[in-house]
């Protein structure tokens, strides 16, 4: 099992790699509330997300071998560029599989950090399957975006450093708040949290319309499903891995689902009041708790705004949206 130790050793390798990213805090956000909220910014992290984290991680510990021959990711977006960049600044090749309806941004930053990009139908193939076989094929290192434990230690080191400025602040946190898609995140934050905060209940959020990790805890087994329909486009993923479900399941993570509705007022609320940029996925954890999904009222919260890569001109319509309803 990942540890602590393992997220440290994490951090120490991205120490002046990473983006240190702010924790922001917001008083209008607390009387709404009723809780005391530290956002973690990854939407400022480097290729705007906390993938740069684990991907980065990852890489860096791959024997000289590996690295010479090159990696394989298969992603929708965050993923495919944090594995390229972070290719690019080790010097090792980079072929990513990215589903056809990536967003446009995304896309062109994965190929602006020069990396091959390989596209696919993600509501038709098997992203998994093929991506495994193409890597097998070119003898390429596959580096999963969720599913392996030097990513899951990078990841984490984003609530390491959360519950750092928590706990200087404010003693501590109560609740530690992430969106899940595959699992990365919420595990990283899961085994953080246990070691140095282990009375705080740790949450994941998924769209309301995907229910594979309620699923997964609910049954003890992953538990693969149609892609489901949502703006949340980084949680698009059919399936939860294997080894955060065992981490979940260990610490007892709960998870909880939010409508697209209100993910969207979250971001309208956040570009307003914090001037913060974030995508779907990355305000899902913070519109559970504005939405009621998750009880906060007098604790000391923590939530991971974990990307804002989003296409201007969609982000101007969503909010723009979100006025009107």
């Amino acid at each position: 099992m990942i540890t602590v130790d393992d997220v440290r050793a994490a951090a120490d390798r991205l120490d002046g790699v990473a983006h240190r990213t702010p924790v922001v805090t917001s008083r209008t956000l607390d009387g709404l509330v009723g809780a005391r909220v530290f956002l973690k910014a990854e939407n400022l992290q480097r290729v705007g997300a906390f993938k740069f984290r684990g991907a980065y991680n990852a890489l860096a510990g791959l024997p000289d071998d590996q690295r010479r021959a090159g990696v394989f990711a298969f992603s929708s977006g965050n993923h495919a560029q944090a594995v390229a960049l972070s290719a690019h600044l080790l010097g090792v090749p980079a072929t990513i599989l990215m589903p056809e309806d990536a967003p446009p941004l995304k896309l062109a930053a994965t190929r602006g950090y020069g990396a091959e990009v390989v596209r696919y139908d993600r509501y038709e193939v098997d992203r998994e399957e093929l991506g495994r076989t193409i890597a097998s094929e070119r003898g390429l290192t596959l580096v999963p975006p969720y599913d392996h434990p030097a990513v899951i230690a990078g990841q984490g080191t984003a609530t390491l450093e959360l519950l750092d400025h928590a706990t200087a602040a404010a003693g501590g946190l109560d609740t530690v708040v992430t969106p899940v898609g595959g699992g990365g995140l919420l595990a990283g934050a899961t085994v953080v949290a246990a070691a140095l905060a282990p009375d705080a209940e740790v949450v994941g959020v998924e769209p309301e319309v995907r229910t594979v990790a309620r699923d997964a805890i609910a049954t003890g087994a992953p538990v693969t499903a149609p892609i489901p329909r949502t703006i949340a486009d980084g949680q698009q993923t059919p399936a939860i891995g294997r080894l955060p479900l065992e981490v979940f399941l260990r610490a007892g993570t709960r998870v909880v689902g939010v409508p697209d509705d209100a993910i969207v007022r979250t971001m309208r609320w956040l570009f307003e009041r914090t001037k913060l940029v974030v995508e779907p996925s990355g305000a899902a954890g913070l519109a559970a708790i504005m939405d009621g999904r998750i009880e906060v009222a007098g604790r000391r919260v923590g939530v991971v705004l974990s990307g804002g890569n989003v296409d201007a001109g969609a982000f101007a319509r969503l909010v723009t949206d979100a006025t009107r309803g």
